[in-house]
C-alpha cells in the first residue's frame, strides 16, 4: 500500500495522512470519481478465492501533464524512483508528448501533454 500511495501521490493524487499504512484508502478525482487502492489481503477477506489477475493490461489511468517538458520530467522521476517504464516519452503522431510507467502494482499509467499548446 506505501509504495502505491506514494506513487499516486507524486503524480498529484490526494490520499489521507497515514493512508500508506491502511488496507483501504481513496483519492478523490475531477468528476465525482474516486480512485480506491486496498491491499491483497483486504481483497481477499471480501472475496473467498480471488487470485490477482495476471498477463497484459488489467486497467489504465491517464494524467495529463501541464506540458511535454513535465511528460519527460514525471516519467524520469518516478523511473529514477524506481517504476518501471514501460514506453519512453515520444512525440506520438495523434498530436501529444506521450510516456507509459507502471505503478507498484503493474498497472500501466499514461502520462501525456498536447504538442501544440
Amino acid at each position: 500500500m506505501a509504495a502505491s500511495v506514494a506513487f499516486y501521490r507524486r503524480l498529484g493524487l490526494a490520499f489521507p495522512e497515514g493512508a500508506e499504512g491502511e488496507p483501504h484508502c481513496e483519492a478523490a478525482l475531477p468528476g465525482g470519481l474516486r480512485l480506491l487502492l486496498d491491499t491483497e489481503a483486504t481483497v481477499r477477506s471480501f472475496h473467498a478465492g480471488w487470485q490477482p489477475p495476471t498477463g497484459g493490461y488489467r486497467s489504465a489511468l491517464a494524467f495529463r501533464c501541464d506540458s511535454p517538458a513535465e511528460v519527460d520530467s514525471v516519467y524520469a522521476e518516478l523511473v529514477e524512483a524506481g517504476h518501471h517504464g514501460e514506453l519512453k516519452p515520444w512525440d506520438a503522431f495523434w498530436g501529444q508528448r506521450y510516456a507509459v510507467v507502471q505503478d507498484p502494482d503493474g498497472n500501466g499509467v499514461d502520462l501525456f501533454a498536447p504538442l501544440a499548446q
